[in-house]
């Protein structure tokens, strides 16, 4: 985060301010190499529009989805516990993820442990911006590109959340192309429910290799995801068919932080 104006929690708390979001940053976003770009591109859009933001920095573990989703319900609930007593002690009301995992989580599944907030998904808040005209993407350097956009699934079929992604992109005066599999009939990265952290099981081939295929049917300039898990899935497979000098797979957030 050199070089970024971003605050604590606990620096608002002790200057007596309240920030108007939380930036739940998450796993990914914090250690991986690439989805750290992601976070970047989050905060730069945050600060260009003067909003009044926070992380939990260090205070910040992860959600627990991964535990959860692997069938260590205990860990799980440890995890959210210690997350929710910290939210609550910092008496947060909404919160912003860089990560569907985190998203749906948060959403969903912390108000049954007592963690009852306003969270959306960085698409979404961009999308917000561009509509109350705090954000202004048009006539960037996307401009006139061939995008496709991969639907997360923990933001898509999950969450019911596709308009907003396609949103941002269009208002980049960019040109869509939908894949076959899109929107509620997307297809899976092959990630989900804990298999980023496992090998794949045998078969003839696998889902991110299918999916990433399905995505360099349509020649695209740019493949746009919106979540850390995707982008190193459909990454993995643009760089499997040698096409990584080609095609660039980019966040919606850095397609709206580049257009700025």
């Amino acid at each position: 985060m050199s070089g970024l104006k971003v605050k604590t929690m606990a620096e608002y708390l002790a200057s007596g301010e309240t920030p108007e979001i939380l930036f739940w940053v998450g796993c990914a976003g914090s250690f991986d190499d690439r989805a750290k770009k992601i976070t970047r591109a989050i905060v730069k859009i945050l600060n260009h529009v003067g909003m009044k933001f926070a992380v939990l920095g260090t205070e910040e573990s992860c959600t627990g989805d991964p535990a959860k989703r692997a069938g260590n319900e205990f860990l799980f609930q440890m995890q959210a516990m210690n997350n929710i007593t910290v939210l609550n002690n910092y008496s947060v009301k909404k919160i912003v993820t860089g990560c569907p995992h985190c998203f749906n989580t948060l959403k969903n599944e912390y108000p049954e442990l007592g963690g009852n907030y306003e969270v959306i998904h960085h698409t979404q808040l961009v999308q917000q911006l561009i509509d109350s005209r705090k954000l202004k993407v048009q006539g960037g350097e996307f401009k006139g590109k061939k995008i496709t956009y991969h639907d997360a699934c923990y933001l898509g079929r999950s969450n019911e959340v596709y308009e907003a992604p396609r949103s941002v992109i269009q208002n980049m005066d960019a040109n869509l192309a939908e894949m076959k599999h899109s929107g509620q009939n997307g297809l899976c990265c092959g990630a989900g429910g804990a298999q980023m952290f496992k090998e794949p099981e045998k078969g003839t081939k696998d889902i991110n290799i299918e999916r990433s295929e399905e995505a360099l049917s349509h020649k695209p300039d740019i493949i746009a995801t919106a979540c850390p898990f995707c982008m190193t899935m459909i990454s993995d497979g643009v760089k499997h068919f040698n096409k990584e000098n080609e095609v660039k797979v980019m966040d919606v957030a850095e397609l709206a932080a580049g257009s700025l």
